[in-house]
């Protein structure tokens, strides 16, 4: 199966001719002209939690792909990378400030983004761990892009305007997101012998942290279905894992988290008053 037609199926329902691209979609407010006042019949605080946990989602994995620039395998690749973050960094600037109008705080982006500790973050714990090898980032961005996606279009429908608007720009995102690292699965999956084993040994070391995802949104079909495809065409099984408990919800974090959030955070605490 080629790339081309692995990524032909997987956008099956998302028609729009820029999908492909990271930065083709977004450069229009998904704002404009939407009513930002949280509608009577959505729960506010239900409302900041999901907003929360999904903006530090993509805020650590966002930091995670940053942390390829310079060290990528190719230019391209490192530009691509750049670009993803960069779209994952503007849903999360979205889902903090959609945040701090529906918490009653009216707390900006950069207070959830800077001046959090580990344990108030509820990101999934597969965004935070380390990079590890190319095969590992890939594999990990193809679980969490499908995953986010599938998500995304379910919240494209939310009783919330600005959370569908929201997550209605994610799509045309995330599903470029989930092409980039599908091609990549297949390409080094059916590449060398040492390209092969390096997949799957990250897809074993991955798998465990699976669980956590659908406890936080049960999309476990479709997602599976996804990766099912993507790991035929590669020639890859897909693994077997013990889940591990999914915590990240709730504040229970793996070690790397906080120096991750060391390193995001450093210069805004150093100048708290600052302005860019």
């Amino acid at each position: 199966m080629s790339d081309d037609h692995v990524y032909m199926t997987l956008a099956e329902g998302h028609d729009d001719s820029d999908s492909r691209w990271a930065f083709g979609t977004g450069f229009e407010d998904p704002l404009h002209g939407v009513d930002t006042a949280v509608p009577e019949n959505v729960d506010a605080a239900e409302l900041a939690v999901c907003c929360m946990a999904l903006g530090d989602d993509a805020l650590v994995l966002a930091q995670r792909l940053a942390e390829w620039v310079t060290r990528a395998p190719e230019l391209e690749e490192e530009v691509a990378l750049a670009n993803i973050g960069l779209d994952l960094l503007g849903q999360a600037r979205l889902l903090y400030a959609r945040c701090g109008m529906a918490d009653g705080t009216g707390r900006a982006e950069d207070a959830y983004a800077y001046f959090r500790d580990a344990d108030d973050f509820r990101n999934v714990r597969l965004a935070e761990l380390p990079n590890g090898d190319f095969a590992f980032s890939i594999v990990r961005l193809l679980v969490l892009s499908s995953w986010r996606l599938a998500h995304f279009v379910e919240l494209a429908s939310s009783p919330d305007p600005v959370l569908a608007a929201i997550a209605a720009k994610g799509v045309m995102e995330l599903t470029y997101h989930r092409q980039y690292a599908a091609e990549w699965t297949v390409r080094l999956g059916d590449g060398t012998d040492e390209s092969h084993a390096r997949v799957q040994v990250a897809l074993d070391a991955l798998a465990p942290y699976w669980e956590e995802l659908f406890a936080a949104h049960d999309a476990r079909s479709d997602v599976l279905a996804d990766l099912q495809q993507v790991l035929e065409a590669a020639g890859l099984p897909m693994p077997q894992a013990s889940p591990l408990p999914g915590i990240g919800r709730q504040g229970g974090h793996t070690e790397h988290l906080a120096p991750l959030l060391a390193e995001l955070q450093s210069v805004a605490r150093a100048h708290p008053e600052a302005t860019w």
